[in-house]
Parts: structure tokens; C-alpha cells; sequence
């Protein structure tokens, strides 16, 4: 009977034991201590793409010169059942496919690839000839909330809005719950399309705390991170509801040879 009892108490341990992961590759920046930080000093600049939404707004010490440059539109809203328009707001300008703002006075405008600094001075210095000469004119671009989604082994998959210029990938992925412990944190996918629509995989690898030199550490509009499951997980879900049912049988086991040792001893 006590081979019986131990080779239940060894199926139960082998299968609990397969069940787990490993947790070697589980913490993030596992080698910081051996980082040279110094490549990781530079300011990241969003560059303004297609389908951005952009404010732009235009100051002069006379309000009157700015006037036709800050086009607004009435928002509306709903009050009881009757349909009115609050105060104006600023008019959002939608970037093209080819990357063009059609902006008042001036026209067409490219400012594709340009970042919001630059955008701001090439806008102000077609704006000047329009304007007295004692104007001088400032020009503020914001850029608007932009999605940006993280799919696979997360707490909460999804897209998400993002209502800064920037956001890192660990931000990305604080923003959806974390990556579960089955994900594989070595090989955490980013699927970025460019100015063109041609679109890229960059594999990213958070145990290396390298990751904050990388290019790819700030996420750009429209990116996609994708995070696999580890093969723990993928067989998991190969066998489904079978796993469970091992358990039970085991469980059953153990308690028959249990109850079997006790009676025949």
C-alpha cells in the first residue's frame, strides 16, 4: 500500500510541477546593475503622422490678426430632450493620407514627419506675410488623444487612448493590467506602421534593461504590442478541460490509497 500511496503523491507532484512556469524570466530589468544609462539620455519628439488629429492655435498681441488663423466650431450637447451648442472650441485639423492639413489662409500644408516644434515654426513663418510687420506670430500645435493597443497575456487586452505625446511601453502595458505570468517577457512583439502604411515586427525584450536605449522603448500612434503566452499556457489550453479533470482523478487517487493504507495496515 505505501507504493501506491507514494506513486499517487508523486503523479500529484509531477504534474503540479509541470503545471508551473518557470520563474526565471519573470522580472523585468534582471541585469540594470550592468546598464550603461548614458545612451538613454535623449528627449523623444513625436512625429506627426497621418490620421492625427492636431490643435492648432494661433496668439498675437493683437486678437484681432489671430482671428482668422483660430477657426472654432460649436460643440453640442443634449439637454433634457431638446438638442443645443455649447460655448465654441478650437476646429481639430485631421492630418491626410499624404500627410497634408488644409489650415486657413495659407491652404494645404505638409507637416507629415515633422515634430510639433517644427511644425510650429514652418506654420509661423507662413503665417508672418499675412500679418503687419510689427506681428509676430506664435503658433502652439497640441496633438490629440491617439490609440494605441496591447493584445495577448495582459490582465485587460485592448485599445487604449492616449491623451499625451508620448507614452512608454511599460506605461502601454501598466495601462493594461501588466503582463500575466504566463506571458513571455522576452519576446514582447511591437507592430509598428509607418508614414507609408508599410508596416514592421520589432521584438522587444523586457528582462534586458537595455530596453530604455531602445528605439522602440516610446510607442508611436497606432502601435500595436502583442505579448505571447509561454508554452506553460499553451498547453494548458491545448488540453482544455482535461486538466482539470486530471486533477480529480488524482485527487481520488490519493484519497483511495490514503483510505486503503489506513484499512490494511
Amino acid at each position: 500500500m505505501k507504493k501506491i500511496f507514494y506513486f499517487a503523491a508523486l503523479l500529484t507532484i509531477t504534474v503540479l510541477f509541470y503545471s508551473c512556469g518557470s520563474t526565471k524570466n519573470v522580472a523585468y530589468f534582471q541585469n540594470s546593475d550592468s546598464v550603461n544609462y548614458a545612451n538613454s539620455v535623449y528627449l523623444y519628439d513625436a512625429h506627426i503622422m497621418p490620421k492625427d488629429q492636431l490643435t492648432i492655435t494661433v496668439s498675437t498681441v493683437n486678437k484681432e490678426a489671430a482671428v482668422p488663423f483660430n477657426l472654432t466650431v460649436p460643440t453640442p450637447y443634449t439637454q433634457g430632450q431638446r438638442s443645443t451648442y455649447s460655448q465654441e472650441m478650437l476646429q481639430s485639423y485631421l492630418v491626410d493620407n499624404e500627410g497634408n492639413i488644409n489650415f486657413p489662409i495659407i491652404g494645404r500644408v505638409k507637416v507629415m514627419g515633422l515634430t510639433k516644434s517644427e511644425a510650429e515654426r514652418m506654420l509661423e513663418d507662413k503665417i508672418r506675410p499675412y500679418m503687419a510687420a510689427t506681428e509676430n506670430p506664435i503658433v502652439t500645435v497640441r496633438m490629440s488623444s491617439y490609440s494605441i493597443s496591447v493584445l495577448g497575456e495582459v490582465a485587460r487586452p485592448g485599445s487604449f487612448q492616449v491623451s499625451r505625446e508620448k507614452i512608454t511601453i511599460l506605461e502601454a502595458l501598466a495601462q493594461a493590467g501588466d503582463l500575466t505570468i504566463y506571458g513571455v517577457r522576452d519576446k514582447v512583439k511591437l507592430i509598428r506602421e509607418d508614414a507609408t502604411g508599410k508596416k514592421e515586427i520589432h521584438v522587444l525584450n523586457l528582462n534586458d534593461a537595455n530596453i530604455v536605449s531602445s528605439p522602440y522603448y516610446y510607442l508611436q500612434q497606432n502601435d500595436v504590442v502583442y505579448v505571447e503566452p509561454n508554452k506553460v499556457k499553451a498547453q494548458n489550453s491545448s488540453v482544455g478541460s482535461m486538466t482539470t479533470l486530471w486533477f480529480s482523478a488524482t485527487s481520488i487517487l490519493i484519497s483511495l490509497a490514503s483510505l486503503l493504507y489506513n484499512i490494511l495496515k
